[in-house]
């Protein structure tokens, strides 16, 4: 299955690593982990600016997605079924 993050991405659900509130990053350990990534250049920021609202964490990118916590949770816990 598969998890959209806003705008035109979307990602296979089994590559999420974590789901972060933008509101972390005011953790000392959370701020330097992510300007260590932005060096890396692995971080895609799908968001506007000022409407960041989470972290996408992969294995290979992290993702600053303007949708909630929340939403991308219930996202990813959608069970969605199929009539054959």
């Amino acid at each position: 299955m598969f998890l959209h993050l806003g705008g035109d991405v979307i990602i296979p659900k089994k590559d999420v690593i974590a789901i972060l509130n933008v509101r972390a990053q005011n953790s000392p350990i959370t701020r330097e982990f992510l300007e260590i990534v932005r060096s890396e250049k692995t971080v895609q920021i799908i968001a506007e600016k000022g409407k960041e609202k989470s972290y996408v964490l992969t294995r290979e990118q992290i993702y600053v997605s303007p949708i909630s916590c929340s939403t991308l949770k219930k996202r990813a816990e959608a069970i969605i079924f199929t009539v054959d």
